[in-house]
């Protein structure tokens, strides 16, 4: 059911985004007096489509090939190849006829669009639930995995500042500003304040492992039990709720990782478990079964989240924030992929990488809006690459015609778009194949 609920969101996360990208360059073709042919939800390639309808002079519709969408502009070498159209004499009414500065605004209606999409998300989704975070200051030490642990991150650390600006939010450690960046992390280790470098690779490992290996979401929380089941060996040997535990079997700890780290190595055996109850010292002696569980459950509401809400006017700078920093973040993603500081393989993830890590399993309306913002901004940011196909391209090619004061020879433009067809569907097969392979292996 999982897969199920994971494909539907993704499919109409990325229907309604294609539909109201396309729907920028219709509205924007239309306004300067250009004739658009077809505008379809995914693709009818060799003619195929699921369902059509035609008004006025554009036909509607739905394909087969559930792989974006499109508007066909008259008068346009795009992904259509109607290279017959090019051949006759221009018309008013086509996309050549027009002066550049238009053609550039057409060109460029789909990415502003997706760009208005992805603020206006953020926007209503901080006005209606507003920021809820767990404040740094609350937090009594992080708890690094194998990946902390190799750049130096200790079981007990509180980062206190990234790059010299305080943390005020805990989840700014599992952050891209933490991750992306040439990033120094300052935390405060046994009343010291030491500097920890963050690798500008360490996405490559945090892509294998989990974000958990590097510092887990929830931080750590003191050794208080919150409760023990009845029956069980904790209740019986006279562990209770309240108690806080101070050392097992000699090994002294404060935090409830430290307990859950110790108590498997004794399976199936007995441990010395000291507590402290109020004012009393306790030892007491507890099977552990052969699963390495006692019964005992830690303090879940130790820590605090703190929800932080605006009107509706305020929640817009914070939502044009959110959209600058997934478009921020693609960018320097990207750099690091061209610089070779981060592999292609661990970077780029396809339909089922987004339908898995990105909309999950779960249907939550906040997620799923959530999660169609982001997308709908990092769609922006994919279509203004200038590779030919893309409106990246399409735009480099229109910029370089004002330039030079005349438009690119048809001849040229059409390579250009089977150039781009072609590292545009290699990239498809990369990132479908590495979906496959990272859900197959884990």
């Amino acid at each position: 059911m999982s897969g199920l609920i994971m494909a539907a969101q993704l499919l109409l996360g990325l229907s309604i985004l294609v539909i109201l990208h396309e729907l920028g360059h219709f509205l924007a073709a239309r306004a300067f007096g250009i004739k658009v042919e077809k505008f379809y939800l995914f693709f009818d390639a060799w003619g195929v489509k699921l369902f059509s309808f035609k008004r006025g002079d554009c036909e509607y519709g739905i394909g087969w090939l559930p792989l974006g969408g499109y508007v066909k502009i008259a008068g346009m070498i795009d992904e259509s190849m109607d290279t017959e159209q090019m051949a006759q004499p221009a018309q008013p009414w086509e996309f050549r006829s027009k002066p550049a500065w238009q053609r550039l605004i057409v060109m460029l209606g789909g990415v502003i669009v997706n760009i208005v999409v992805g603020i206006f998300i953020f926007w209503m989704l901080t006005f209606k639930y507003g920021e809820t975070f767990i404040p740094n200051s609350s937090v009594q030490g992080i708890n690094p995995g194998i990946i902390g642990k190799e750049i130096g991150l200790k079981k007990g650390d509180k980062v206190v500042a990234v790059n010299g600006k305080k943390v005020i939010q805990f989840d700014e450690l599992i952050s891209s500003k933490v991750l992306l960046g040439n990033t120094t992390l300052t935390v405060m280790r046994e009343g010291k304040a030491l500097d920890i470098k963050v690798p500008d690779n360490i996405l490559n490992k945090v892509s294998d492992l989990g974000i958990e290996e590097f510092i887990s979401r929830m931080p750590l929380e003191t050794s208080t039990i919150d409760s023990v089941a009845p029956g069980r060996a904790a209740f019986k040997a006279g562990l209770r709720a309240g108690d806080l535990v101070t050392a097992i079997d000699g090994i002294p700890v404060k935090f409830d990782a430290d307990v859950r780290d110790l108590i498997p190595k004794y399976k199936g055996k007995t441990v010395n478990i000291d507590v402290n109850r109020g004012m009393e010292h306790l030892a007491l002696n507890i099977p552990v079964d052969t699963a390495g569980t006692i019964g005992v459950a830690f303090r879940p509401n130790e820590l605090k989240e703190e929800t932080i809400h605006f009107g509706f006017f305020e929640s817009f700078p914070v939502g044009v924030n959110q959209a600058w920093k997934v478009f921020s973040d693609n960018g320097k993603g990207i750099w690091k992929v061209l610089t070779g500081k981060i592999k292609a393989n661990k970077a780029f993830s396809g339909p089922v990488e987004i339908a898995r890590k990105v909309y999950g399993g779960v249907w939550i309306w906040e997620r799923f809006w959530a999660s169609t913002g982001f997308i709908s901004i990092a769609l922006a940011f994919m279509n203004l690459l200038p590779i030919p196909a893309l409106d990246g391209g399409h735009v480099v090619f229109l910029i370089i015609e004002m330039i030079k004061g005349k438009p690119m020879g048809d001849k040229f433009m059409e390579r250009a778009q089977i150039v781009g067809f072609v590292l545009l569907l290699s990239l498809m097969v990369f990132v479908l194949g590495n979906d496959i392979f990272k859900a197959v292996m884990h």
